[in-house]
């Protein structure tokens, strides 16, 4: 069956990662994804390597990882949007799209008459969706804005990391660009809100994601830790600022997860445990108790957590219904059964002629499932492909548009 969006068009003028973030997932659920690129160089992610994907041959291809990341199921066309005949090649797609997506500084694309206001003269029914780093309004809106500045000024680092006065103490990223993903996914969300409404009503609507907002919003309960006690929450490495035992714990061999959620699974931690003991002692019988006492229960459990290695500690935990795991390498995780068994790592056929293994959606729908109908293009792949069925250009307009430079 055809995905759930299949007769949704985007216009992707977005690049790095938030933005083909939202687009791929738009991609997986069915709609045609249009990516225009600089010519030449293309989106910036496409040199954020090594590594880089390898030809047939072994030897290195245009384009990083990184950008194989984010941007599967989509078409690469090259425009220079700077120069007049590109500007009016992006409104006659912009025109006969349903979406468009795009993360240049606030009023970047005014200069080309390609901001919402221009493209909803042509196409009241459009959804423009700009992500920046900060939003159209406010005091920053004209600054740049990536990721790791973001988890900074956000406040993901000031709870990220050990614990003050621990070794290694101080502000940490985390390991991947969060803040651009989750904004990604906030984007996709609010795109197909916005077609749902255009349903009742005809109309398209403008969109204004901010990484910042993102970042704050997505501190979910820290942030209101903060806001109802008007206290700061503090790093703390790997605990968890308001369940007891939610963490790591060496073992004999290594370091294991404990993520224990209630009373009745701390109980049955305790038997593992051989201490019964603990689940009747006044300062952990409750998680409310255990917060308070966290130093002492920490300190009580490791002693006995380094007599057993990891394997021994989650079989017997696994097997009391105590949620625990290992601490996987990236390699562990794809030998993973449980990964493999939902099919997670995926692989499609490359222009460079190789297979290219990408990481599969997480969604999963019994009528609409994601679809995976070809690898992150190469640099200019369809140009002409959607010059000539899309905008229905003869060979001489477009043999014309290259030789200008404008394609």
């Amino acid at each position: 069956m055809a995905g759930a969006l299949s007769h949704i068009r985007v216009l992707d003028l977005s690049r790095v990662l938030a933005g083909p973030w939202a687009s791929q997932l738009l991609g997986d659920l069915g709609a045609e994804i249009i990516k225009i690129e600089r010519p030449g160089s293309g989106d910036d992610t496409r040199a954020w390597g090594p590594p880089f994907l390898q030809d047939a041959e072994g030897q290195d291809t245009r384009d990083a990882a990184y950008f194989l990341c984010a941007n599967r199921n989509k078409q690469s066309v090259t425009v220079d949007f700077t120069k007049p005949e590109g500007q009016a090649l992006v409104r006659d797609l912009a025109r006969q799209s349903d979406v468009v997506l795009e993360n240049f500084k606030v009023g970047g694309l005014a200069q080309y008459g390609l901001d919402y206001e221009s493209l909803a003269a042509i196409n009241p029914r459009l959804i423009y969706c700009s992500i920046t780093g900060f939003g159209q309004t406010g005091p920053y809106a004209e600054r740049a804005g990536y990721d790791f500045l973001i988890q900074g000024m956000g406040g993901l680092m000031s709870i990220t990391g050990r614990r003050d006065g621990e070794a290694g103490a101080g502000p940490q990223k985390v390991g991947v660009a969060l803040t651009d993903v989750m904004t990604g996914l906030y984007a996709s969300n609010a795109i197909m809100a916005a077609l749902l409404h255009r349903e009742k009503s005809g109309q398209g609507q403008y969109i204004d994601l901010a990484l910042l907002d993102v970042q704050v919003a997505s501190l979910a309960n820290q942030t209101m830790n903060y806001l109802t006690t008007g206290r700061a929450p503090q790093r703390m490495g790997n605990a968890h600022p308001n369940i007891v035992p939610y963490q790591d714990f060496p073992t004999q061999d290594g370091a294991m997860i404990l993520a224990v959620g209630n009373d009745s699974q701390f109980a049955k931690l305790a038997i593992v445990a051989g201490h019964p003991d603990w689940a009747l002692m006044p300062e952990f019988a409750t998680n409310r108790a255990r917060v308070e006492h966290r130093a002492a229960f920490v300190e009580a459990f490791t002693a006995v957590s380094v007599t057993r290695t990891t394997k021994d500690w989650i079989a017997a935990l696994e097997a009391a219904g105590v949620p625990c795991g290992p601490i996987n390498t990236l390699a562990q995780v794809f030998a993973d059964p449980q990964v493999q068994a939902r099919d997670t790592r995926i692989t499609l056929p490359h222009a460079a002629g190789v297979d290219v293994a990408l990481v599969a959606n997480p969604i999963r729908m019994s009528a609409t499932p994601p679809e995976y109908r070809s690898a992150p293009p190469t640099l200019g792949q369809h140009t002409k492909a959607v010059l000539a069925d899309t905008l229905g250009l003869d060979d001489a307009a477009i043999e014309l548009l290259v030789a200008k430079g404008v394609v």
